[in-house]
């Protein structure tokens, strides 16, 4: 399944496993709907649509069973609302089902018939292998019953946490409907929200769980959420694919996950909800000088500096990395914004926004000039007037260096502290001041010290806020 076009909705380049991104009121539930009603009608397969709001709790009830078999429409009509209260009453008797269907599974299944070790036993273990402090245990009334893990104490329903009960009426529903598909149709499972009352580590789990299910080749999934850990727990499965939904659009182009996502989506899945990503935003800088810089920064701020570096591996890679983070903001979060920081090298120091994207240039050539900013320098134990001499030293040493003729344009630049190109004697500048500590190290604690308030915020000549630059210095410290 590649395509699927209805007029009223176009989704493509659909693969196994294909997530929908997008903030609350985008319309994913909408949308998700129109495909279920519509492939319904089609009667191409199994199509089965997931409700996001999941209430109940994991007790069998008659009623509900009733309704089940003899309701008609009833389950269907259910799940199409966006809160179903009485949803992992009725997991339970799915569960039913599924005992049904996994052992007519091997019945008529002669490669399963001849695996002896493989019983009912073996679909419970997959539910079972999504949890940690509990298990389910089938009894011979044709329901389960729940036990801790250790100690194998009988739990009531009630007094499992969400996260749990989540889980097993998810993995009761996947695997019934797994066991119901026909291979040679097209079946899709629509899952609006999975990632409601779960954790991000116990997301992680449930898609590694979908990815096993999936290996069937039995059906598709579409999984509608505004969780980026859902998105990063797929980053090595290639037959993923994603798409960011616009408000109210009925176009969804999904794509693989490149590079560029594989290395920005940890950083916003590690802040599923946009409130907190929005107190540590994203900060795409150059690489990994840059990257290392700004971890120690925030290390060293006692936590005043939140921000989450990521490295794109070179200033042509940066456009990209700006048009990924964009869209994710735009299209995941509420009021988000995140950042990008790229060296002036000789361009002009001006560069615009790209809302929600904040994005800077430093004011000094590059990140290496800020080696020798005053403070920068203090840190290290020195002062530039010492550095001075230790270089003039430097050039009158007999042997030659392979670098002399660069450290002497150096000198007669006038010491251009801020414009001169210092990457190749980077090394050699802080090997003269003395210092032992790496030079991006320094610079991420003296950086630390203006957020602190520890050294005033002074923009005159060689100061470290002078090269990061007005716009840059006064966002690191209103």
């Amino acid at each position: 399944m590649d395509l699927i076009h209805q007029g009223q909705f176009n989704l493509t380049g659909l693969s196994k496993i294909n997530v929908l991104l997008g903030k609350n009121g985008s319309g994913k539930s909408t949308l998700l709907k129109k495909v279920e009603n519509r492939l319904t009608q089609q009667q191409v397969g199994e199509i089965n649509y997931v409700t996001p709001e999941r209430g109940g709790d994991l007790r069998y009830e008659a009623g509900v069973e009733q309704n089940v078999i003899t309701g008609g429409n009833w389950t269907r009509d259910q799940k199409g609302r966006n809160q179903w209260g009485q949803f992992k009453n009725y997991s339970v008797a799915q569960y039913r089902r599924l005992e049904t269907l996994s052992l007519r599974e091997i019945e008529t299944d002669q490669a399963i018939r001849a695996n002896f070790a493989h019983t009912f036993n073996s679909t419970i273990d997959k539910i079972n292998g999504l949890l940690t402090n509990i298990k389910i245990v089938r009894t011979p009334r044709g329901d389960f019953e729940l036990f801790t893990v250790p100690g194998n104490q009988k739990l009531e329903a009630r007094l499992i946490s969400s996260g749990e009960s989540e889980l097993i009426a998810l993995a009761i529903e996947c695997l019934t409907f797994e066991k119901s598909c026909d291979p040679q149709r097209q079946n899709v499972l629509l899952l609006d929200e999975p990632d409601v009352h779960l954790h991000p580590d116990l997301q992680v789990k449930f898609i590694s769980f979908l990815i096993d299910l999936v290996s069937t080749d039995k059906f598709s999934i579409i999984i509608a959420t505004h969780s980026t850990a859902i998105l990063g727990a797929l980053l090595d499965y290639s037959d993923a694919r994603f798409a960011i939904l616009a408000n109210a659009s009925t176009d969804a182009a999904f794509r693989q996950i490149d590079q560029k996502y594989r290395a920005v989506l940890p950083i916003f899945g590690a802040h599923p909800l946009s409130n907190l990503f929005s107190q540590s935003p994203i900060m795409l800088v150059e690489g990994e000088d840059e990257e290392r810089i700004f971890q120690q920064a925030i290390r060293s701020s006692n936590g005043q500096l939140k921000l989450y570096p990521c490295g794109v591996g070179g200033v042509g890679n940066l456009p990209d990395f700006e048009t990924s983070v964009v869209e994710i903001l735009k299209g995941v979060y509420d009021n988000a914004t995140g950042y990008s920081l790229r060296d002036r090298d000789e361009g002009d120091e001006a560069i615009a926004d790209i809302p929600p994207l904040v994005r800077f240039k430093t004011s000094c050539r590059a990140s290496e000039n800020l080696i020798v900013t005053d403070e920068v320098l203090e840190t290290m134990g020195t002062t530039w007037a010492n550095l001075e001499a230790e270089i003039e030293k430097w050039l009158v040493a007999p042997g030659g260096h392979v670098k002399h003729d660069i450290m002497t344009a150096f000198k007669a630049s006038g010491y251009a502290r801020k414009t001169f190109d210092l990457k190749e004697i980077r090394n050699i500048l802080v090997g003269l001041t003395g210092s032992a500590k790496p030079w991006e190290i320094a610079v991420g604690q003296t950086i630390s010290k203006i957020v602190r308030g520890q050294i005033p915020k002074d923009f005159n000549d060689n100061k470290l806020c002078n090269f990061l630059g007005t716009k840059l210095s006064n966002t690191l410290r209103p």
